[in-house]
């Protein structure tokens, strides 16, 4: 066993060791924190020396930028200086030259004064013998210098009158041998070129039955099935003795076809009674929709315009159960588009947007019925809700004149609509209404002094006017014709173009003896 007191021996020893060691590595520490304090200082001590040696550097910079600065200031200022002294002399020469000048015009001023005195007295020697001759002139003459004046000026001005109205005579018919046929030409190349069929709307549709039993149960007991169906569709059935046949009739050809493909339903059906009536025809009203944008599709598609609105494509369809005249609406709108398309690439417009322009002039219609105005304003308001170009707004809106038409676009579909409405065949014309225009036509031409008679022709496309000789001459007979058109333009409404003819006709007869 060790003993007590070399343990405590050797603890001492530890413990001296330990306190020797710290001290030890203290020292060292604090030997090694002084010589990094050393070289810090040093560094420190170098950079700011650098920092003096740069901060000289940039004043000394500084000094030679400003003295550069100073010397091209001072040249640009002597340079200024000299330019400001030749100027300045530049202006003391121009100063004496314009006293000079003055000089010398205030001496022409003084010598024109004295020439215009002398004038003046020339002047008032020549108004006096002006006065003398004029006298004596009048003496001569025995007429006044007014009544000379008044008789010298009425005698120019009828022959000025009638060498105007023969000028404009030349003119007009010089530019309307041109324009005609430059017009025939165009109308021409465009009704050659439009090949289309005539649909004619009627007011009845024919519906054959499988056999004569199921008139009766289109009829029902005691005529309930019939009258259902004409109150639900807004037509007239008529079933009479003709075997297998029931007639529609109705002047709105939309509620025919509706009526027509529910009837067909029905037969198909065979189970007719009111409830089913009504179930079918609801039925139909819905499919019809359908069939009226596949009708507007597919006249878009045919016109070659494949980017219309929904909303025009559908109202497009119902003009294909609309007619004017007895003219299908849609085949005609087809018509007007073919035709103004033709015409605008003639006369070198965007015939792209005539065609446009023509399959929409119409759209009114679609529902003139149902809002009030002008099919062409309503139309007009369509296109432009549905965002049409303000050009096609306006040329629908104008192609029936509610509106002043603007552009070439509008004049187009003008034409064309008339050239569409008037050909032969394309309309039908209520003959009480045909002939009263006719009437009209020859009452406006009677009404004009110096008529002697006159005639409507051609179904009313041509006015024939015989006039007086005596009364009417080769000048007045020209502005008669242009009268007698500007009053048929204000009065009548027509469709296409009338032809005024006035004839002067003088004979002379005298028999030999």
């Amino acid at each position: 066993m060790i003993p007590v007191n070399i343990i405590n021996e050797i603890y001492l020893y530890i413990i001296l060791g330990l306190l020797g060691g710290w001290a030890i590595t203290t020292l060292l520490s604090r030997v090694r924190a002084r010589s990094l304090l050393n070289k810090a200082r040093f560094k420190l001590s170098r950079v700011e020396e650098e920092v003096r040696n740069r901060r000289r550097e940039i004043e000394l910079e500084k000094k030679e930028e400003l003295h550069r600065i100073r010397a091209s200031f001072e040249k640009e200022t002597r340079e200024k200086s000299d330019e400001l002294h030749k100027l300045s002399k530049r202006l003391t020469e121009r100063e004496e030259t314009v006293d000079r000048r003055l000089l010398e015009m205030e001496g022409k001023k003084k010598e024109i004064l004295v020439e215009e005195q002398r004038l003046e007295k020339e002047r008032e020697k020549i108004r006096g013998l002006e006065i003398k001759q004029r006298e004596e002139l009048e003496k001569i003459a025995g007429i006044s210098t007014a009544e000379a004046k008044r008789t010298l000026l009425d005698t120019i001005k009828e022959e000025a009158k009638e060498e105007a109205a023969q000028i404009i005579q030349k003119v007009e018919r010089e530019a309307k041998e041109t324009a005609n046929k430059k017009a025939r030409k165009i109308v021409a190349t465009a009704i050659q070129r439009c090949a289309v069929d005539e649909v004619v709307g009627t007011v009845i549709s024919t519906l054959s039955l499988p056999n004569d039993e199921m008139k009766g149960r289109v009829i029902g007991r005691e005529g309930r099935n019939i009258r259902t169906f004409e109150a639900l569709t807004g037509v007239d059935l008529i079933v009479d003795d003709t075997p297998e046949t029931v007639v529609i009739s109705c002047f709105d050809p939309l509620r025919r076809k509706i009526a027509e493909i529910s009837l067909e339903r029905l037969i198909a059906d065979t189970r007719i009674h009111p409830a089913r009536i009504e179930e079918i025809v609801e039925k139909a009203k819905k499919d019809m929709e359908e069939i009226l944008h596949e009708e507007g599709q597919r006249a878009a598609f045919d016109m070659g315009i494949s980017d219309l609105p929904t909303q025009l494509i559908n109202l497009l369809g119902r003009l294909k159960f609309r007619t004017s005249y007895g003219q299908n609406v849609l085949q005609h709108s087809k018509e007007v588009s073919y035709i103004a398309s033709i015409m605008a690439a003639e006369v070198k417009v965007d015939y792209i947007r005539a065609k446009r322009a023509g399959l929409l002039h119409d759209i009114g219609k679609a529902v003139d019925q149902e809002i009030e105005g002008s099919h062409a304003l309503i139309g007009a308001r369509l296109a432009e809700r549905y965002g049409e170009s303000p050009e096609i707004v306006h040329a629908i809106a104008a192609h029936h004149e509610d509106r002043q038409t603007e552009t070439t676009l509008a004049i187009l579909i003008q034409a064309s609509d008339a050239v569409s409405a008037a050909r032969p065949g394309a309309r039908k014309e209520v003959l009480e209404a045909y002939l009263k225009r006719i009437e009209e036509l020859e009452e406006i031409a009677r009404s004009f002094t110096g008529i002697n008679r006159a005639y409507a022709i051609q179904a009313g496309r041509e006015l024939r006017i015989m006039v007086q000789p005596q009364e009417i001459n080769d000048e007045r007979a020209t502005e008669l014709c242009r009268e007698i058109a500007n009053k048929i333009e204000k009065e009548l409404n027509y469709p296409g173009q009338i032809k005024i003819t006035v004839i002067r006709e003088l004979r002379s007869i005298e028999y030999a003896k």
